[in-house]
């Protein structure tokens, strides 16, 4: 066995290889080697999610912290179990990464049918002496007409070269509605692998924005799966690798009933020597007539040594739609960036500005100020730290 497999327990021969079309892109030969201990679920300084609200679930090293998890204010109809086993299936083609998350047993938060709530998760890597592996099992249960803002953090206090793997399972039943965002800002060291799996009921709504700030491996798996008549799904991000970074997003969403909405807008910054890679699918079964799906990833390139691959896919079995989709990349306007520079503005913050108006209109729409404040004070401090020599 590799030291991979083994930090598994699976055999070399499951885990994925870049042979595979959906891991192609994915450079596993950096993995192949490496060997992970278990997690040591370390303690941490309160001051670490002091800035994060109320109600959260916090997260070490995969484990429940309750000593930073602060309760107060959570909503009357939220229900949440820790070490809960739940049969979340997945299709016969899931990684053995995603199948290992699966197996755990899950935090479980259930919203009672008509009711409406707010909560914040964190996950936080901590520097230790090893690098670590753990894996998170969340299952979300969303009742009839509920609604929820859910926003995940996956941050680091101090570098670390640990591997996190990770599974979501979201199921909205009908007319709810479900806001979730997620940041991911991993250190330069790290490994990051998800797995979301959403499945919408009739005419409810899952809306999701993903600001994808990078691992030195990161991975997510985003499934959308629009079950019921009029379901409709709204799922934006932005991809910034910096450094040597992967970040990858496998976007799919599947319009199963008639007349659901899709609408994906996805942005991708590279600077430095790092790769950007979003593959973007939708399918339309036979049978949803009236679908309407709409898929738009545009990325920029901001220095010659990075690279970005895109690949939207539309695959249509049903008649009596509209579907669209396009992809772009390109670099910062000459002409906009000699128009501020002639008016004094430096070349670094020159770019900075360009770069982060590139991404704004995405960002503008958010629908919830509080989200949308946190996803931008994100951004922005991410495009702060950007090396002026990788962005040349």
């Amino acid at each position: 066995m590799s030291a991979l497999s083994d930090s598994f327990a699976v055999a070399e021969s499951a885990l994925p290889t870049s042979r595979e079309e959906a891991w192609r892109s994915m450079p596993l030969r950096v993995l192949e080697r490496r060997a992970f201990v278990a997690a040591t679920h370390p303690g941490a300084s309160p001051g670490l999610v002091a800035d994060i609200p109320a109600p959260r679930l916090v997260f070490m090293h995969g484990a429940l912290s309750e000593a930073l998890s602060d309760l107060s204010g959570l909503a009357a109809g939220v229900t949440i179990e820790h070490g809960v086993v739940v049969d979340d299936a997945t299709d016969s083609h899931a990684s053995a990464f995603t199948r290992a998350a699966l197996a755990q047993a899950a935090t479980k938060i259930t919203l009672a049918p008509a009711s409406s709530a707010r909560l914040h998760i964190v996950e936080l890597g901590l520097a230790t002496g090893d690098a670590e592996l753990w894996h998170r099992h969340l299952h979300i249960d969303v009742g009839t007409d509920a609604s929820l803002t859910l926003v995940e953090h996956q941050l680091a206090a101090g570098a670390h070269s640990h591997f996190a793997n990770g599974a979501v399972n979201v199921s909205l039943a009908a007319g709810a509605t479900m806001r979730h965002a997620r940041v991911n800002d991993d250190p330069d060291g790290a490994t990051r692998f998800l797995h979301t799996d959403v499945s919408v009921a009739s005419k409810a709504h899952y809306a999701r924005f993903d600001l994808e700030l990078g691992a030195a491996l990161s991975r997510h798996e985003l499934r959308v799966r629009l079950a019921g008549n009029e379901a409709s799904t709204a799922a934006h991000g932005v991809l910034f690798g910096t450094g040597k970074r992967h970040v990858e997003t496998r976007l799919q969403v599947e319009h199963v009933a008639r007349d659901t909405r899709s609408d994906l807008q996805w942005r991708g910054l590279a600077s430095g020597r790092s790769r950007v890679v979003m593959h973007g699918g939708i399918r339309i079964d036979a049978g949803a007539d009236g679908s309407d799906a709409q898929l738009s990833n545009r990325n920029l390139l901001l220095s010659d040594n990075a690279e970005v691959d895109t690949q939207p896919v539309l695959v249509i079995h049903a008649d009596e739609v509209k579907a669209a989709h396009g992809a772009t990349v390109g670099q910062l306007d000459a002409n906009a960036l000699f128009y501020l520079r002639s008016r004094g503005v430096p070349e670094t913050q020159a770019r900075r500005m360009l770069t982060a108006a590139f991404v704004q209109s995405l960002l503008s729409q958010v629908d919830d100020a509080d989200i949308r404040t946190l996803l931008d004070t994100r951004l922005s401090a991410a495009l702060r730290q950007l090396d002026p020599v990788d962005a040349e």
